[in-house]
């Protein structure tokens, strides 16, 4: 019996970007999940789906239907070079300190890791890079690393690091969960942890989960 020729696009294109099953990726293509179905049933892919796929991931609309060439515009052809993701590194920064104001969503550039990587580690679709400044976090991060955050992971994990929101700063920490309070803690003894109590709970926002750092030498 031969597949439909749906699957076989699907498959490439989440092999691609690390896009690990159809929800994420109709949810990538602000679609309802039975769009991925009606497009099997037809055995077309629209056209506004290669966009919405090029103008995210700069996938290559020719690989995505022939698997030939490169599979990003901005790549050139490696023999790895379909194993890997994008992960935009936005010009907001975290506080390793006392607080950030700096929340300027808007993207500076874009960090590749290897796609089967990141789908082991959360979701790859809901993941931001930032850059962190303040010295709470040292050792293990030090003022000017680059943490890779999943925006999808807000569920805590004891002794986990999370990107937090509090009112309008936004801290980098580990937390602490309470019954009646959250704890954000520093691995830097000089600063003491911070206890919000039930009544401030609800100017909390979990951003994410911290799973990768990394640090640039100079």
């Amino acid at each position: 019996m031969t597949e439909n020729k749906v699957d076989v696009l699907i498959r490439r294109i989440m092999n691609a970007t690390g896009i690990s099953s159809q929800a994420e990726l109709a949810k990538e293509l602000g679609i309802n999940r039975s769009g991925i179905t009606h497009a099997r049933n037809k055995n077309h892919i629209p056209d506004n789906w290669i966009i919405k796929l090029f103008r995210r991931f700069r996938v290559n609309p020719d690989w995505v239907e022939t698997g030939k060439g490169p599979v990003f515009f901005d790549q050139k052809h490696t023999n790895n070079g379909s194993d890997f993701r994008r992960i935009p590194k936005v010009v907001a920064r975290l506080s390793a300190g006392t607080g950030s104001f700096e929340c300027d969503p808007d993207i500076s550039q874009f960090l590749s890791f290897p796609a089967s990587w990141l789908a082991r580690k959360g979701s790859a679709a809901a993941m931001v890079a930032m850059e962190v400044f303040g010295q709470s976090m040292e050792p293990l991060i030090r003022e000017g690393d680059t943490v890779l955050i999943d925006q999808s992971q807000t569920r805590i994990m004891a002794g986990a690091i999370y990107a937090v929101g509090v009112d309008d700063t936004i801290l980098v920490k580990r937390l602490e969960k309470h019954p009646d309070a959250l704890v954000l803690c520093s691995d830097n003894k000089d600063f003491s942890p911070i206890h919000l109590d039930i009544h401030a709970l609800e100017k909390v926002r979990v951003l994410g989960r911290v799973i990768w750092s990394c640090r640039e030498y100079r």
